[in-house]
């Protein structure tokens, strides 16, 4: 979750030892709801989202923010991909200070809620504009406050990513996802003992095939539309090949020599909200560049090819409706768009 160095500033807290790979729970759990009953009220401009587009944490709540129309009631901040010893930065802005907060570092919020807090600084992180103190970091529970909170704030035509009557499989099919794949690649990538990362590398693979089974034949993990299980599960696929499959040695074989979810994957990635929000460059540069002690030499790879992603998937044979009774949301505002796969900086 967030920051993927180790020590103080370790995704989710995470333990890189001798011992198994772990991600401790966030620190920081407020929910921001419609009736303020947590004393955090849904209310918009209050409110900052912190993310980078490098983190698949993080990319789901931009993810979410983008389908369900939240860009004007939730303003987003994006952290360079590459950390110093503080953490998260606001290097991408001009005069390397966020312009809405006015700090330089994700960590000062952190500050401003807790001084000396336990845990490491992660994101995605909400923070509170008039404060400036963080209000939560629970990467968990925000996309789902975002899809049940904030509905009165929601564009027309929105998709509902966590109906009522599907949670408990929604719930189900994310807990094993999580388990096997969302946390299970970072399992294997940090394992310090050839028995500890085989049994998450082959964890991972298990449950990829498990899930190219469940999608064979039908073109969402739960139901006929896109939900949040969708957005969890997109955001390690669409890392994968790029990251995972070398990086984190989980290179049993590539999303691209797995026919279902290689298809599954891209018909995610060519829908709105989906793939104009993956920016390849930041997710490369923040794994091979941090990750010091996995790649020492601080190289990035100039593959894989990216150009594949946006080739016909053919899964809407499949049916389905990707909005349900919604829509798809808009273009992507000017200051927020990314580089297509496959094109430089």
């Amino acid at each position: 979750m967030g920051d993927d160095r180790g020590g103080r500033n370790a995704p989710g807290n995470s333990s890189y030892g001798s011992t198994p790979f772990t991600r401790s729970k966030s620190h920081f759990t407020d929910r921001i709801t419609a009736d303020g009953r947590d004393g955090r009220p849904v209310e918009a401009g209050r409110y900052r989202l912190v993310v980078s587009r490098a983190c698949p944490w993080a990319s789901r709540a931009v993810i979410s923010r983008r389908l369900l129309g939240l860009e004007d009631a939730l303003s987003m901040a994006i952290a360079d991909p590459v950390q110093d010893d503080r953490s998260w930065r606001f290097t991408l802005d001009e005069g390397g200070r966020d312009p809405v907060l006015g700090i330089r570092y994700l960590g000062e919020a952190y500050e401003a809620r807790e001084r000396d807090f336990p845990g490491g600084i992660s994101v995605p992180a909400i923070v509170d504009v008039p404060s400036g103190e963080l209000v939560t970091n629970d990467y968990q529970q925000l996309t789902l406050d975002l899809a049940t909170e904030w509905t009165a704030l929601h564009r027309p035509g929105a998709p509902d990513l966590y109906p009522e009557g599907l949670r408990d499989e929604i719930d189900e099919v994310m807990r094993e996802v999580y388990e096997d794949v969302n946390n299970g690649v970072y399992r294997a990538g940090f394992a310090t003992g050839q028995k500890a990362y085989e049994e998450a590398c082959g964890a991972v693979f298990r449950r990829l095939e498990l899930l190219s089974r469940r999608l064979a034949d039908r073109r969402h993990l739960v139901g006929d539309s896109i939900t949040e299980a969708d957005i969890r599960l997109f955001t390690t696929l669409v890392r994968f090949d790029a990251v995972y499959h070398g990086h984190f040695k989980c290179n049993r074989w590539k999303l691209a020599e797995e026919p279902v979810l290689w298809a599954y994957a891209r018909d995610l990635f060519q829908t709105p909200g989906f793939g104009d929000t993956v920016d390849f460059d930041h997710i490369k540069r923040h794994y091979y560049l941090v990750h010091s002690g996995i790649n020492p030499t601080g190289l990035v790879p100039v593959g894989p090819d990216l150009g594949g992603w946006l080739t016909p998937h053919g899964r809407e044979a499949l049916g389905g409706r990707p909005f349900g009774d919604g829509t798809p949301p808009g273009p992507v505002r000017a200051d927020e768009e990314v580089p297509p796969p496959g094109r430089a900086r």
